[in-house]
């Protein structure tokens, strides 16, 4: 375990050029630390929570023009005395002031290692550190709305009300065990029903949330899927709403896989535009692409199955996915009514939405269940709104905007697995009138497991595993 009674000092800010660049540093001496470098008031006769304008000096020679803010602990981020040096943005200057820091006595910061001090310290419970490291990670509202959630408490509360539920019949049925001999009964037996109910709804909500959270946190893989042009760079540079993807007339122009990432509603889409994939190809660098697409196609959280109407013919190297798969029509704008197989509105109208008939075997279509069918033009950018509505329907399943906790860290996943697990054990012992021992065990290991969650039960090698992620200076 890091040695956490000495002072340590991090930049806390990005590299890069910025107007205003930030070194952090923690610990019983940061103040007089700082102070020694400081030119201006005497930092340690100084309240918290104040700012204070000056210069860091090295020797006779100015380093930059500095703002020193202080919080003495135990009213600060990790409880201990912190100071922070808001310098001009120079990575220069702030190298040159993090060099004189620790050439005073303290030392560069581990990853996490400030948001490890505030949970030894007691200013954050465990799920609370790893919604910070979620909130400095988001990408999209519904990711920080999640982690916001998280940092403020909302899963430790509901974590610490299971817990306090099963703690108090955990004691009545020890406390019934010291009077064995005299068969009495304290915990009751129909009220203890009741809560292992509640408490097993409430952690497979939990567990049932996590499929969502995951898309959350990590966002969804779309692989865009077909023959060779049949529009797939086309549909994503009209999903972006902007030229990312080179776009001809020559079929197999796209040799390789190309993502970018697309916010809908809150949740990030990460599409994968696919080389276009034929029945026969000799083309050594256009059979790598394939390979690559089909790949794509098999790992990817949704497929959608871009066809053009204006050509039907078959290809069994398109193969079922266990993917999500949306059908999607292109082309409609030029697609002739009468020859087509499907009945295409007047390209001229709106293009709504329409049901697939059954594929038969000639088309391409046919290794395809059949589904829902958004017809588009990808060029004119026709339907590409209900398109999006479609691929947010899959992922959010109305569930998106709900209150409340929503699993998104794989840890909390696991250990409210066993918390079930021990749960179903208690049901299955209070229906066989097994011993109140070891009904007591069984509790005892469903609070282990809750523990584990918030940090009340746990380990220095799972705190380092933990806290490593985190970047420097958080």
């Amino acid at each position: 375990m890091t040695n956490l009674t000495d002072t340590i000092a991090a930049i806390a800010t990005p590299p890069g050029e910025g107007a205003i660049g930030m070194i952090r540093l923690s610990g019983s001496e940061a103040i007089s630390i700082v102070n020694q470098l400081f030119s201006g008031k005497d930092l340690t006769k100084q309240a918290t929570h104040t700012l204070h304008f000056g210069k860091i000096m090295d020797g006779a020679k100015v380093v930059d023009e500095v703002v020193a803010s202080i919080y003495k602990g135990p009213k600060s981020y990790t409880g201990e005395d912190i100071i922070e040096i808001s310098c001009h943005g120079s990575g220069y200057v702030l190298k040159q002031v993090m060099n004189l820091c620790m050439e005073h006595g303290a030392r560069m910061a581990k990853p996490g290692e400030f948001t490890l001090r505030a949970f030894l310290n007691g200013k954050l419970d465990l799920t609370q550190a790893e919604a910070v490291a979620d909130l400095i990670a988001s990408q999209s509202s519904s990711a920080h709305k999640a982690a916001i959630h998280n940092l403020r408490g909302g899963f430790s509360e509901d974590l610490k009300d299971m817990r306090e539920q099963l703690i108090k019949f955990s004691a009545l049925i020890e406390l019934e065990l010291d009077f064995s001999e005299e068969d009495v009964e304290f915990a009751d037996r129909t009220q203890f029903y009741a809560l292992i109910a509640q408490l097993t709804n409430a952690t497979d909500a939990l567990l049932q949330s996590f499929k969502l959270g995951n898309v959350i946190k990590n966002g969804v893989s779309v692989a865009i899927i077909g023959k060779p042009n049949a529009g797939k760079s086309t549909l994503l540079n009209a999903l972006l709403n902007e030229e990312r993807a080179i776009v001809s007339e020559i079929a197999g122009t796209t040799r390789d896989t190309i993502e970018e990432t697309l916010n809908i509603n809150g949740i990030l889409f990460r599409l994968i535009d696919t080389a276009g994939i034929r029945e026969h190809s000799l083309d050594t660098i256009e059979l790598k692409g394939m390979e690559r697409s089909m790949d794509a196609m098999s790992k990817a959280d949704i497929v959608i199955h871009l066809f053009d109407l204006t050509d039907l013919t078959p290809n069994s190297k398109i193969q079922n996915t266990n993917s999500k798969i949306l059908h999607v029509g292109n082309k409609a704008d030029i697609a002739q009514t009468p020859n087509s197989r499907f009945e295409i509105p007047n390209p001229k109208s709106q293009i709504p939405n329409s049901k697939l008939p059954h594929a038969d075997s000639k088309t391409d279509e046919a290794a395809f269940a059949d589904g829902d069918t958004i017809y588009i033009s990808a060029k004119n950018k026709e339907n590409i709104h209900e398109l999006k509505s479609a691929l947010f329907a899959l992922v959010a399943e109305g569930r998106i905007n709900q209150e409340g906790t929503i699993i998104t860290n794989a840890r909390h996943y696991g250990a409210l697995q066993q918390v079930m697990t021990s749960l179903t054990a208690i049901k299955a012992g209070l229906d066989n009138n097994i011993p109140g021992d070891l009904i007591s065990l069984d509790i005892r290991t469903c609070l282990h497991y809750l523990g584990e969650i918030t940090g009340e039960v746990t380990t220095e090698d799972k705190l380092d595993y933990i806290f490593s992620k985190f970047c420097i200076g958080k």
